[in-house]
């Protein structure tokens, strides 16, 4: 058995918190000891796992703040991991010892990690170098301020004993991005925890806000309240669909935009009333519904509802949405770039588009119009490919032999003690 921590900024309901919560449940099947510290949990928005004690989640440093007058998130965030880590450090591990600490999506803890009691190593899961996630302009307060965080974040990324990337796009950026780091970071994919999706019965009640006839072609775009999500592509796309079809046709068109929303972060708040408006300028507003953070079950029978899965963002690193949708035998009209290429087969599972209007609302007719077998077709491709490439079963066995190989000497270590 291998004690393993995970450590996580905010353990809220975006990707990168499925991924770690998927990460965890992997670990656990497989017998080994796990559990989580973060900054940030709150029972009313996050996975269920992470609710009902299926995981142990400890909380620190939640009063310090996120913000500076909505500015300097990145530089909070980091000395709030900061925080967690000198507590790990100095408190948890000297309470209990841990093998492996599995950080993810901020690394400045990693180096000041490797002093905990029992010496673990260290595996790192970069999701996506944070200083191409930042604003890029010619600021030059803007360039000040982000070049130590730039700096910590190639430095104490390139300290992890391993580091994992979630797809051959991510790594690739890596590569550009981090050229003091030498080594070649493994792809490990997120996966699809498929036998929750098989044994959760969803029905009506679940969703009895949604006043749906039933007769609906229902567009689905999942994902948070950012900006960066290009989330405006659906609305405008659905608004350019009504000249690519008949009207009968698109008068059955509804478009749901479903996805995380916290109201601690302006930019969730912001950018939920600026869909709003546009929906309204568009002429869209009563064709479209916008949906704040529904939880499992609700996002469940959205994905088992929907006709098919619009997915906005561009350069996204991975994209477990689309995974999900094909899973659920739907097809996916993405972008052309990221993450999505290597999940979505073109023409096959979904549309891999151009991200405009024009090239979402082509495919969006193609499915309005043609023959119905076309998309249950992409469907069942969808399903087998999720199967074949993306099931949990297959994350839990790679990410197990990762484990097992970064603490081989431990662990013999621990077995010669113990026959000694």
């Amino acid at each position: 058995m291998v004690r393993v921590l995970f450590m996580h900024p905010d353990l809220g309901i975006g990707g990168a918190e499925r991924l770690v919560v998927d990460a965890a449940l992997a670990l656990q099947k497989t017998g080994h000891s796990v559990q989580f510290l973060t900054n940030h949990h709150n029972p009313a928005h996050c996975f269920e796992e992470t609710r009902d004690g299926t995981l142990q989640v400890q909380t620190v440093g939640d009063w310090l703040p996120r913000s500076i007058f909505n500015k300097c998130i990145a530089a909070c965030a980091y000395f709030r991991m900061l925080y967690a880590t000198l507590y790990t450090t100095f408190v948890l591990s000297r309470q209990q010892e841990f093998d492996v600490i599995f950080v993810d999506s901020i690394s400045i803890g990693v180096p000041l990690l490797k002093f905990s009691a029992g010496s673990p190593k260290i595996l790192f899961y970069c999701h996506f170098p944070d200083l191409l996630m930042a604003p890029q302009d010619n600021n030059p307060l803007r360039k000040l301020y982000r070049y130590p965080i730039n700096w910590v974040e190639e430095f104490t990324t390139g300290m992890a004993d391993v580091i994992l990337v979630n797809s051959k796009f991510t790594r690739r950026m890596f590569k550009e991005t981090f050229k003091s780091i030498t080594a070649m970071p493994e792809v490990l994919y997120p996966s699809l925890n498929t036998k929750y999706f098989d044994n959760t019965v969803v029905t009506d009640s679940d969703a009895d806000d949604l006043k749906l006839r039933g007769d609906e072609i229902v567009f689905l775009s999942i994902n948070r309240f950012e900006r960066k999500k290009n989330i405006p592509l659906a609305l405008k796309a659905l608004k350019e669909l009504e000249k690519r079809v008949s009207k009968p046709n698109f008068d059955r068109c509804q478009l749901i935009l479903a996805g995380g929303y916290d109201k601690r972060v302006i930019e969730n708040v912001d950018h939920f009333e600026e869909l709003e408006a546009l929906a309204e300028e568009l002429g869209v507003k009563n064709k479209c519904k916008l949906l704040k953070s529904p939880n499992d079950k609700y996002k469940l029978w959205l994905l088992n509802r929907c006709d098919a899965l619009l997915y906005t963002p561009s350069n996204e690193h991975f994209g477990i949405v689309p995974i999900e949708a094909m899973y659920m035998k739907k097809p996916v009209i993405a972008c052309n770039s990221g993450g999505p290429t290597e999940t979505i087969v073109d023409k096959s599972t979904g549309f891999l588009c151009e991200p405009t209007k024009e090239c979402f609302s082509q495919s969006m007719a193609r499915l309005v119009t043609g023959d119905r077998n076309v998309s249950e077709n992409m469907g069942e491709k969808g399903r087998k490919r999720v199967q074949q490439h993306f099931s949990f079963e297959a994350f839990t066995d790679k990410l197990n032999e990762i484990i097992r190989t970064l603490t081989i000497g431990q662990t013999s270590t621990e077995n010669q003690k113990k026959n000694d």
